[in-house]
């Protein structure tokens, strides 16, 4: 089995996977959550996509979902703050791609938070945005 690198930035579209079993993913997921954990990864994220994380579980699979990774995995995660620049540079991107591409604030501040602050760290995404936005994907 591959290792994962020491460093990845994992995306909501991923927890969604890894903790619904319905997911066409989840299967994915949990092997690569085994990569991460053999490999020692450090998981990143930003509040963002723990926010995002927890109310889609939340409203998709039930309390139960959201619970277990708001108690067993946000605690194991390495959280990337974002500051006021960073959220001024996810507006800009935002905003130029918004009107032509489906895409979510979130995705937006992912993209910075990877980019700008994170030297474009790989991603643990199964979002096609990740990619179309031309960031590294290794799901």
């Amino acid at each position: 089995m591959t290792a994962l690198p020491r460093d990845v930035f994992v995306d909501t579209s991923f927890w969604f996977a890894a903790l619904d079993p319905n997911d066409a993913n989840h299967a994915k997921a949990g092997a690569l959550v085994d990569r991460a954990r053999e490999s020692r990864s450090r998981l990143h994220v930003t509040r963002e996509v723990v926010s995002e994380t927890l109310t889609l579980l939340r409203y998709r699979t039930g309390a139960r979902a959201a619970l277990t990774f708001l108690d067993l995995v946000v605690p194991t995660l390495e959280l990337v703050e974002t500051d006021a620049e960073a959220h001024d540079l996810a507006a800009a991107v935002f905003r130029r791609l918004a009107p032509r591409r489906r895409l979510s604030y979130c995705d937006a501040l992912s993209f910075v938070v990877v980019r700008r602050f994170l030297d474009d760290m790989p991603c643990l995404a199964f979002d096609r945005d990740f990619r179309a936005l031309g960031l590294t994907v290794l799901a």
